[in-house]
């Protein structure tokens, strides 16, 4: 049986999430107490036709201390034979989650009369830290629309087979602010910059004018060989110690031309050795340059 935790902040796009899981097989749960999780795994396992699938939403609704014990929780479910787990939380910047809140006029599960929307947010945060610290994904969706999000959770949970590996190159502009939700991130802002060339401002790194560019610099193939042989280097770690994603963040200065051509470089590479690789060229959505 393979097992997903989903959990995140409210306003995160929990609720999007688990639509796609069940859209594609999995039997869902919403709002789950989170003691009941192990109880409930060992009754399906026991079935004479267990589900194959299952996906439970765990979040800030539960009693606080149920959620304080979520890392013993975890620990008494990765005792069950056959049971694959992983574990899934959306986050997104506090400012994005206050606007999400007033554009929707919802009522945060956390607000009362003695705090602001404002301070639910930020206590919701510490409320759900056991969970987020378990996370084997974590996805921001600061800047990701509902259906970018939904591409996103199809690609990397529901498009991923049991015990395989999914790794994702991601590039991003660091005036924009660095990912939350990368394992690595790697710095090419000292690769040379097409920005400062006219005529190639208005491209991106998957052009061929400016991967023709920067794949005439030494220096730029040192740094895609270097961030790719780190990687090469220690993914056999992470698999063997059961990770079931790593994200790769790639930072320039907006996220337009180096970060993406060196993502680009290294996703071709690796998908000649792994079946599950994914891009995402955060600023590419965003106007910008670099």
């Amino acid at each position: 049986m393979r097992l997903v935790v989903l959990s995140g902040r409210s306003g995160s796009g929990k609720s999007t999430a688990l639509q796609v899981l069940e859209d594609v097989g999995f039997y869902c749960i919403d709002n789950l107490p989170a003691l009941l999780l192990p109880d409930l795994i060992k009754l399906m396992l026991a079935d004479p036709q267990p589900i194959s699938k299952i996906a439970v939403s765990i979040d800030a609704r539960n009693q606080p201390s149920n959620l304080q014990q979520f890392p013993e929780i975890m620990a008494q479910l990765q005792q069950l034979p056959n049971l694959g787990i992983e574990t899934l939380f959306l986050d997104a910047g506090e400012a994005t989650l206050l606007r999400r809140y007033n554009a929707t006029r919802r009522r945060h599960p956390l607000s009362d009369n003695n705090q602001s929307l404002q301070q639910s947010i930020r206590n919701e945060r510490e409320l759900l830290e056991p969970i987020a610290t378990q996370a084997d994904l974590r996805i921001d969706t600061t800047r990701l629309s509902l259906y970018e999000l939904r591409d996103e959770v199809k690609l990397r949970v529901a498009g991923r087979t049991e015990q395989e590996l999914s790794l994702q190159f991601e590039s991003f502009g660091f005036k924009h602010g660095v990912p939350l939700d990368v394992d690595f991130t790697f710095d090419v802002r000292s690769l040379p910059n097409p920005y400062w060339v006219p005529e190639l401002r208005r491209h991106t790194g998957r052009d061929q004018e400016v991967i023709d560019f920067l794949s005439g610099y030494e220096d730029v193939t040192e740094m895609v060989t270097d961030i790719r042989q780190f990687v090469e280097k220690w993914l056999p770690r992470f698999r063997a110690n059961n990770r079931s994603y790593i994200t790769i963040g790639i930072g320039c200065t907006g996220g337009q031309h180096r970060s993406v051509y060196v993502c680009e470089q290294l996703a071709g590479h690796f998908r000649t050795l792994m079946d599950n690789v994914q891009i995402l060229h955060r600023e590419l959505r965003q106007p910008g340059s670099d």
